[in-house]
């Protein structure tokens, strides 16, 4: 027994201790500001998103014009995803995510200050790179706190973004009647500022986490370069699969409501409404999730349960089942993309969070075109039914991998 005591002293003394109370504020802080940087993202992507009628308008774009002036901002975004990865490395996410959302401030304010189509792609691209980089920098930055708090806390923020943009584009509606475009988003210029501004010294005031672990040796750097690389693009399909349904039910889901099953525009509002509200649902939920399920657990059932929902929401017969069907959609791709993007930047940093995210964008590039395309040649509820076929491709990707990313 005296042995036996010595042994666990001595098994204490070696384990990492708790961590302290003067560190757990700083954690603290560091989660609010990342989680008030990302509601911030989905805030003023939503404000810009419910004010593109007016642009429209205002430009006098063709539907088809306007369709490739709205390209700028995937273009924009993808150009810049791994220059970012780069940015971050070299400076750290921290700094780089507090110019980004400053940037995407003021980029908010030139849409309207366009008068032709042309005009209009040119300042969306300045205006999608500012969003893909702040979403490559603050992804990094929450892989990096997600390690240090040693919880699954990754969905957390993706479920901010997500309430910020369900706030972003009622505060829209709201002001819509009352505020010209380019008032509208001079607003969100200055709300963007101050919040930027005030997060983001609290970032600046501490550096990311995994920079103090760098010395000590991650675990994933001893790993050969080529396996890594393998795996995060295994995240990288992942999240192609989980975005490619998102666009799809953004540009398409209303429009299956109305066409097929003959709804009015308010009841087609609503459909995608439960889409996004039962997707940020999903992912408060993630953490839990994640802690019950693990990663291949939470993807794999996830991939499974938007497959069935979107089977639902897509071949109903009644728009009460297609709601449904939509609202468990969301609930089943909610956790696919926060999990992929997180476990590729822990395996390989900034660099994986940008080629993971170049994927998952490159879904969201891919989706709404290639709906349209089968729609022409099927139907467009036939279309559809592929955002379940790439949901279950996710689940299965998971779970065929889960050797290789245990």
């Amino acid at each position: 027994m005296p042995t036996l005591n010595k042994i666990r002293t001595a098994v204490r003394r070696q384990s990492p201790p708790p961590a302290s109370a003067p560190a757990d504020p700083v954690l603290r802080r560091l989660r609010a500001a990342l989680t008030v940087f990302f509601a911030l993202d989905g805030f003023l992507f939503a404000g810009w998103v419910v004010r593109i009628p007016a642009i429209k308008h205002q430009t006098g774009a063709s539907p088809s014009a306007l369709g490739l002036a709205l390209l700028g901002v995937s273009a924009g975004s993808v150009a810049v995803m791994m220059l970012t990865g780069r940015l971050c490395r070299r400076f750290g996410s921290h700094p780089v995510t507090v110019v980004a959302g400053i940037c995407l401030a003021l980029g908010i304010a030139l849409p309207p200050l366009t008068h032709s189509a042309l005009a209009l792609g040119l300042v969306l691209l300045v205006f999608g790179a500012a969003y893909g980089a702040i979403n490559v920098a603050m992804n990094s930055a929450a892989v990096d706190l997600v390690t240090a708090l040693r919880r699954p806390v990754m969905p957390s923020f993706h479920a901010a973004y997500s309430v910020g943009g369900m706030l972003g584009a009622g505060l829209g509606g709201l002001l819509a009647g009352h505020l010209s475009a380019t008032r509208h988003l001079l607003l969100l210029t200055a709300i963007g500022l101050v919040v930027g501004v005030a997060a983001g010294r609290v970032l600046l005031a501490h550096p990311a986490p995994r920079a103090e672990r760098a010395a000590a040796g991650d675990p994933a750097a001893a790993s050969s370069t080529a396996r890594r690389t393998g795996l995060v693009a295994v995240f990288g399909l992942i999240a192609l699969c989980s975005s490619y349904g998102e666009g799809a039910l953004a540009d398409w889901g209303a429009l299956h409501l109305q066409q097929d099953l003959g709804t009015g525009a308010g009841a087609a509002a609503i459909g995608y409404s439960l889409f996004a509200l039962f997707m940020t649902f999903g992912r408060l939920c993630g953490t839990l999730l994640l802690e019950r399920l693990g990663r291949t657990g939470t993807l794999v059932a996830g991939g499974a349960i938007a497959a069935a929902g979107m089977l639902l929401g897509s071949l109903a017969p009644a728009p009460w089942m297609a709601f449904a069907g939509y609202a468990i959609t969301g609930f089943g791709l909610a956790n696919s993309f926060p999990v992929a993007i997180g476990r590729a930047g822990e395996l390989a940093g900034p660099s994986g969070v940008a080629t993971a995210s170049t994927f998952g964008y490159g879904g969201m590039l891919l989706g709404p075109p290639a709906i349209g395309l089968l729609a022409d040649r099927f139907t467009l509820s036939t279309a559809l039914t592929t955002v379940a076929l790439l949901a279950a491709g996710g689940a299965c990707i998971a779970w065929s991998t889960r050797k290789m990313t245990r």
